[in-house]
């Protein structure tokens, strides 16, 4: 119904991503550029979208024809953009990159002088229908300037007063004491099939996984997101992290990130770092090291990456974090939710877009199954 509770909305940056058409090649030199939807929580929203979750983003754009596109786009991928308004005094974001294989993709940021995303008012929000979604992602970007960060940190405190009307209850919430070993709280075991037979693509579970929720069932993810570009420098991050911290359920980064959040760098003592923060789920992303979640209730799952022929590592986080939202939703175990994340993060990285190459079901499945990603058509459907 139209009325139940979103599964995941996203607040924060959107964008016009213009990527180059040519890989290996300087702006400089560049010729042609495509023209995508960008910004991290846009994607992440997008990336669920594909999974089949209902999905709506918070976010603002400028009032000229490049907000009109990002419009387009939200609803051509099935995200619901009642929430994304117009700012007149300000231009919509570009970014631009620069696509160096495997592992080089400087990113140019248009934002100046400031950009609408950042103009969120707290007396702008929806604050039933953010406290009520069964999934709220918020990014540290979003904590870099005001009005953003005192509209981020009002929805952050919805999500944590109790105040849902319509979300799970604590009944609803999956049985939490599965071990690592076991048959997750959805049903979906770490070889990836349910019970009945369904793939973690199309399985949803019983409800969402406890290990990453609140006592009431709602997750809120933190995604840390620094971008030193937006701050004076990491001092002035940190107590706005630390305030973000206390309110959420997930936290999701890499290792400058998590250094950034909590002073700690190596992988283990981050998560429990983060841990200590108030999260219940800490999940650390370290590159080619693969990705380490560790959980509240005493669980660790030390996941590979998926290897696949890189061609824009841009974008691979968004559908990362689309994907374990996706698992988290299904009540998946620790180590499934990661590696479904993991494989849906590698195939955006082996095509050239972000927001339009976020997986389907299917395509997911396929590479847990062993098919490469780059067999697949860019998108993967029409």
């Amino acid at each position: 119904m139209a009325t139940d509770p979103y599964d995941l909305i996203t607040m924060g940056r959107i964008g016009v991503d213009l990527y180059p058409l040519q890989t290996g090649v300087p702006l400089a030199r560049v010729e042609t550029f495509g023209k995508f939807l960008g910004g991290s929580p846009a994607n992440v929203a997008v990336a669920a979208a594909r999974l089949g979750r209902r999905t709506a983003l918070i976010t603002r754009t400028g009032a000229d024809p490049f907000g009109a596109y990002l419009h387009q786009e939200l609803r051509a991928f099935g995200v619901d953009d009642r929430w994304v308004t117009p700012v007149e005094a300000y231009p919509t974001p570009l970014t631009f990159c620069e696509i160096f294989p495997p592992d080089d993709f400087p990113l140019y940021f248009y934002r100046q002088p400031k950009a609408p995303d950042l103009e969120i008012h707290r007396h702008e929000l929806d604050l039933a229908a953010v406290a009520d979604a069964r999934v709220f992602w918020m990014t540290g970007t979003g904590l870099s300037a005001e009005p953003s960060r005192s509209a981020t940190l009002a929805a952050l405190a919805a999500r944590s007063s109790g105040a849902s009307r319509g979300g799970a209850s604590p009944g609803e919430v999956s049985p939490d004491g599965a071990s690592p070993g076991d048959v997750s709280p959805g049903g979906v075991s770490p070889g990836g099939v349910s019970p009945g037979g369904a793939s973690p693509g199309g399985a949803r579970g019983a409800g969402p996984a406890g290990y990453a929720a609140a006592p009431d069932g709602r997750i809120t993810v933190f995604d840390l997101d620094w971008r030193p570009m937006f701050w004076s420098g990491a001092d002035e991050a940190r107590p706005h992290y630390a305030a973000a911290l206390r309110h959420a359920t997930v936290a999701v980064g890499n290792v400058d990130e998590c250094e950034i959040a909590t002073g700690e760098r190596e992988p283990y003592a981050a998560a429990r770092a983060l841990l200590d923060a108030g999260v219940r789920l800490a999940v650390v992303k370290r590159g080619p090291g693969g990705v380490l979640a560790m959980t509240a209730d005493g669980r660790t799952a030390d996941v590979p990456p998926v290897p696949v022929e890189v061609v824009n590592g841009l974008g691979a986080g968004d559908a990362f974090g689309g994907a374990l939202c996706h698992g988290l939703l299904a009540g998946w175990d620790p180590a499934t939710a990661v590696r479904y994340a993991n494989a849906a993060g590698a195939i955006v990285a082996s095509r050239l877009a972000c927001s339009s190459a976020m997986p389907f079901p299917d395509e997911v499945a396929a590479l847990l199954d062993g098919t490469p990603a780059a067999a697949r058509a860019e998108g993967g459907r029409p």
